[in-house]
């Protein structure tokens, strides 16, 4: 049983369909069009996806926090970050009835871009009501500023995983614990902006994709199907790019 969230569309739908042509049974959470519907920018909204789910099922092997915005807003920083660990935080009870536990959420390439320290670590303090105001700030300081609400949300999220994966209450029930950090991926948010030559230059300079351009929202799903099955229980606290070379091309060996 795998739960995966943001499966209405791009990443998440991609995913839940490849677990399902596995022969997974996967319960979708979305705003929309799935099984279960759930606004995961509130704490309310993520305590009724934890009632629902708990609901149609007693042990979850899988969880995929997928869901997530790029609205240079505050919004990204309560879905993005708080949503993904508050459904992963939520669904542990039914993680730890599982034989193999498994959770893979959707960090992003754009945790190597600049962050706000002070955002990131509101959020890894677990302090909403400080994220959003310095969220807030950043927006009304214009210049794209706003934009650091995503790229903290998605650093945060990794450093969360590394921090959390050997945690007693993971490693200790069992339960794997990583993140995928996609790169440019085709979606229905991103092809619009690809299809004029002002867009696409404009992505080439923030986030190129030097091997074989950019990714399909299949290819994230491979890695993410990967990470959330039995194949990879040895795998912890790791951060897989899926990012057509992004992260060599910025990083290099620097990271060693």
């Amino acid at each position: 049983m795998y739960v995966v969230t943001g499966a209405g569309s791009g990443i998440g739908q991609a995913t839940a369909a490849q677990l399902i042509d596995e022969g997974h049974r996967v319960i979708g959470v979305d705003l929309k069009n799935t099984e279960v519907v759930a606004d995961l920018s509130t704490e309310d909204g993520i305590a009724a996806m934890v009632e629902e789910i708990a609901a149609l099922t007693s042990v979850v092997d899988g969880v995929i926090a997928n869901a997530g915005t790029s609205l240079q807003a505050p919004m990204d920083v309560a879905i993005d970050f708080f949503g993904a660990v508050g459904t992963v935080e939520g669904l542990l009870p039914l993680l730890r009835a599982s034989d193999a536990p498994r959770v893979c959420i959707t960090a992003s390439a754009a945790s190597l871009h600049p962050a706000n320290d002070d955002l990131v670590d509101a959020m890894l303090n677990g302090d909403r009501e400080t994220a959003a105001a310095i969220g807030e700030r950043l927006v009304a300081a214009g210049g794209g500023a706003g934009y650091l609400n995503y790229s903290s949300s998605k650093q945060a999220v990794a450093r969360w995983v590394r921090r959390n994966a050997l945690a007693e209450r993971f490693v200790g029930a069992g339960i794997t614990l990583n993140a995928v950090a996609p790169g440019l991926v085709l979606t229905p948010m991103t092809e619009p902006l690809l299809a004029t030559e002002e867009g696409r230059q404009q992505v080439e300079e923030g986030m190129p994709s030097p091997l074989n351009g950019p990714a399909r929202p299949e290819d994230v799903a491979a890695a993410i199907c990967f990470l959330t099955s039995t194949a990879a229980g040895k795998i912890g606290g790791q951060v897989l790019f899926v990012d057509s070379g992004y992260d060599a091309l910025t990083r290099g060996d620097d990271s060693w």
